[in-house]
């Protein structure tokens, strides 16, 4: 049963932008920690952002700066600005969520019980 639904995914050019967006029911959505994973074909999935409840957020080095993960309490959603995009950046992107994860909220971090299906992402350059 999928618990996570993600959108927001599609084709851009490079430097570009997309906003994907996680809809979570409540019991998930007040986990303490969330966050984006991306697999890119042949490679395997990382980490890219996590935000814990209380708004405090980490993200990898190749997408610091460029990428802003927020949560939209109305829509029970945790979204993820992506700016200046990067051919690099191409992959399927996961929406996760760790409901008792805390100190250990980190991009890093593996320990996530909810996972969505994915949406894919494509910049072309």
């Amino acid at each position: 049963q999928v618990q996570l639904v993600e959108s927001g995914g599609g084709s851009v050019q490079a430097g570009g932008s997309l906003r994907l967006s996680c809809a979570a029911p409540g019991h998930i959505y007040s986990s303490n920690c969330m966050g984006w994973f991306r697999q890119a074909p042949g490679k395997e999935r990382e980490g890219v952002a996590t935000l814990r409840s209380d708004n405090w957020a980490s993200y990898s080095d190749s997408v610091k700066g460029r990428f802003t993960a927020s949560r939209d309490l109305a829509k029970n959603s945790l979204d993820l600005q992506m700016n200046s995009l990067k051919p690099e950046d191409t992959g399927m992107y996961y929406c996760a969520a760790a409901p008792t994860l805390w100190y250990g909220c980190q991009y890093g971090a593996t320990d996530f019980a909810y996972w969505g299906q994915g949406t894919q992402v494509t910049v072309s350059s």
